[in-house]
């Protein structure tokens, strides 16, 4: 029987960091940042933009891939515990679910409730009856409306060619566990990671050759940009579990990889930012295609996801391996608020749109209350009867 580690505390408040960021990263969008969002106020001014940028330059990077890693993590112990069966389902119960619920419903409802809003439709059950059949109708055509449930479906598929190997692997090998061992992996140094770093650099340029940023995968909705990314940080988190690399790592190693990151980010970028053009709002070069803007933006921003998920895995092991009850309601309801923080965004919003305030300030303003609304559904969604198994 394989044995239970120790819950990692920091892990879970590091989950509620990441879920915080995603947030304010898709309130950032609403106000004003560049990027896909059911419902924008447009685009604010030099400042506004400059800021924005800023913020979603050195946060994209890195926050859904440091998901990725600790689900990474996490899957092989699971697996090992419940044999390929019960982790098959219990996995797909729990990201299918929701999925599909988002999908059919809540995504619908979204662009339902943004229709209402410019438009003045009546609102009743008719109505959104005949808006549900257009909207659904226009998946066959456009990819169906995973909005940023993408990040579950691309999970889901992660954790089905994981589980399926592990299956066929130990059939192979006449064991049915454990047939993914890396144990034999030690801590890699600085300079492997440097190495890795820029290798999936170069991956990532290599994809953005023919699918810039922002480019979807139709037929499931999925945005192609940092798959590479996503791919190789899933299988780093399943090596770290086998080698113990979360409470190994050292602080050494973290401070090292801190320097690197304000580096990139207090000395590189700035001067990145003004070469590329970036400056005058010329952003083709960097977001795609064979160019060396491409190139460099690809390869600065896997240093700065590497460089910036050893440091908060660091610290957070040092400073917040603790919880109260607060800190534990909500990092239990991490993947809840991912579920329901796309329509209390929207909602929040349209609910707030005739008030006019520079975009920073409404931001400054809106994204604080935004997150406190999203912990405040969330907790108690996750305690209702059969909603706990999927949240």
């Amino acid at each position: 029987m394989a044995t239970k580690r120790p819950r990692l505390l920091y892990v879970d408040n590091l989950r509620t960091l990441l879920i915080i960021m995603v947030i304010l990263w898709h309130m950032a969008v609403t106000y004003g940042a560049s990027g896909f969002w059911p419902y924008q106020e447009g685009y604010g001014d030099e400042l506004t933009t400059l800021v924005f940028t800023f913020f979603s330059a050195i946060n994209g990077p890195y926050v859904l891939g440091f998901f990725f890693v600790i689900a990474g993590y996490f899957t092989p112990g699971a697996y090992d515990r419940k044999g390929p069966g019960e982790f098959l389902k219990a996995r797909i119960i729990r990201l299918g679910i929701p999925l599909l619920i988002y999908t059919f419903l809540i995504d619908p409802l979204i662009y339902y409730a943004i229709q209402i809003s410019r438009w003045g439709l009546t609102v009743s059950l008719e109505t959104f009856w005949q808006f549900w059949k257009r909207h659904v109708s226009n998946y066959s055509q456009y990819g169906p409306g995973v909005g940023p449930m993408w990040f579950v479906e691309l999970m889901l598929i992660f954790i089905i060619v994981y589980g399926l190997g592990r299956l066929v692997l130990g059939l192979i090998s006449g064991s049915s566990k454990n047939a993914d061992r890396f144990s034999g992996i030690g801590m890699p140094s600085n300079w492997a990671i440097g190495i890795f770093a820029f290798c999936l650099g170069v991956a990532i340029f290599v994809m953005r050759i023919w699918l810039p940023i922002n480019s979807l995968f139709k037929p499931l909705g999925l945005p192609m940009a940092y798959v590479p990314q996503y791919v190789a940080l899933f299988f780093v988190g399943v090596i770290a579990y086998r080698g113990d690399w979360f409470q190994r790592i050292s602080v050494k190693t973290g401070k090292v990889w801190l320097g690197i990151v304000l580096f990139l980010v207090l000395v590189l970028f700035p001067i990145l930012f003004v070469l590329m053009g970036a400056l005058e709002g010329n952003t083709d070069a960097i977001i795609g295609g064979l160019t060396w803007q491409s190139f460099v933006f690809s390869v600065w921003e896997e240093f700065i996801c590497v460089g910036m998920i050893i440091v908060l895995l660091v610290w957070f092991r040092e400073k917040f391996n603790r919880q109260n009850a607060l800190a534990k309601a909500m990092s239990d309801s991490t993947f809840a608020v991912y579920f329901i923080h796309a329509p209390v965004l929207v909602f929040l919003a349209l609910a707030l749109k005739d008030i006019t305030l520079y975009p920073l300030l409404k931001f400054a303003l809106v994204a604080p209350v935004a997150v406190v609304l999203c912990f405040v559904i969330a907790i108690p969604l996750r305690k209702l009867p059969l909603v706990r198994r999927i949240l």
